[in-house]
Order: structure tokens, then C-alpha cells, then sequence
């Protein structure tokens, strides 16, 4: 009988469990992909059309993100569901269904929009609710796309608490 090294056998362990948990295959790095081109280090991430909920959990890169799914179509909201639970993320990944021709966030809230295909609501209202510094990632025939919302020039950066070091 041949004896695998106990560092083989955690690496292997290790790799297992990584894929496992980050969803592997081209869906994980669709995710990847998708955060790296909106350059969003953290906050509040939401999907259109979030489906099977499979991207919609990737898309929580780290600790950093709370995502939220939307979707028109109750069986793609419990499908999305369902997933979420058994990847042991519900909670700071979370799955709704969406009505009407708005977002359900205040104004420049969301970080980062991710929608594939044709936003279901206007661009103008992807637009309000995302934050300055914020980008909407839109895939149009198999491409992602970036569109950032700039931090106006009346609007200025506080670091702290009271706008920076010196208060």
C-alpha cells in the first residue's frame, strides 16, 4: 500500500473544499472576472435576473460584500434560494423578487449592479441607486461591459469619521 505525505494530502483537502466553497468552474471565475473589472472592494452587490442563484453567491468575493439577488420569476427566486442555503451563505447572500419598474434601495446605495443580458429596469434607475465610486457590470452577447458611476466634483471623500486625520 502506497502512503500519501500528510502536506500532499492537506493540499489536496485544501483544494477540495476551496472549490467547493467558491462554486469552481467557469461560474467562480465568471464571478471573479466580474469583480475585478468593477474594481469594488467591498458593499452592497446586487444581481438582476439572479436565476439559479449560482453567480449571485460567487459574487460574494469576501467577508467585505453583502449581496442581494432580484429576479422576476418566483421559481428562479426559490431555485436561487435553495442554492444559497445549501452553499451555507443565506444571510449576507439573500434572494428577492422584483416588482415594478424600480430598484428597492435609496439613492446611491449599491456599490456594484451585475446583470446579464438587458438590465429588467432602466439604466437611469441603475444609475440612481448606485453609489459614487460604484459600477454596473453588464454582460451583452457574452461580454461584460463596465459602466462606473464617478464621483461627482461636489462631493468630497472623508477617510474618518470626522472627513480625515486631523478631524
Amino acid at each position: 500500500m502506497k502512503t500519501v505525505p500528510i502536506e500532499a494530502s492537506w493540499r489536496i483537502v485544501c483544494v477540495v473544499v476551496f472549490a467547493a466553497f467558491a462554486g469552481g468552474g467557469a461560474r467562480g471565475q465568471e464571478a471573479q472576472k466580474i469583480l475585478e473589472l468593477a474594481g469594488v472592494k467591498g458593499g452592497l452587490v446586487v444581481h438582476i435576473g439572479c436565476g439559479d442563484g449560482r453567480l449571485t453567491a460567487q459574487l460574494r468575493g469576501n467577508d467585505s460584500f453583502l449581496v442581494h439577488g432580484l429576479d422576476r420569476a418566483a421559481a428562479n427566486v426559490k431555485a436561487a434560494r435553495d442554492h444559497i442555503k445549501s452553499a451555507g451563505l443565506y444571510g449576507p447572500v439573500s434572494v428577492d423578487i422584483l416588482r415594478g419598474s424600480l430598484l428597492p434601495y435609496v439613492d446611491n446605495s449599491v456599490n456594484l449592479v451585475v446583470c446579464e443580458g438587458r438590465p429588467d429596469v432602466a439604466m437611469d434607475e441603475v444609475m440612481r441607486v448606485l453609489a459614487p465610486g460604484g459600477a454596473a457590470c453588464i454582460k451583452d452577447n457574452g461580454k461584460w461591459s463596465v459602466r462606473p458611476k464617478r464621483r461627482p466634483d461636489t462631493i468630497d471623500e472623508w477617510t474618518h469619521y470626522l472627513h480625515d486625520a486631523s478631524n
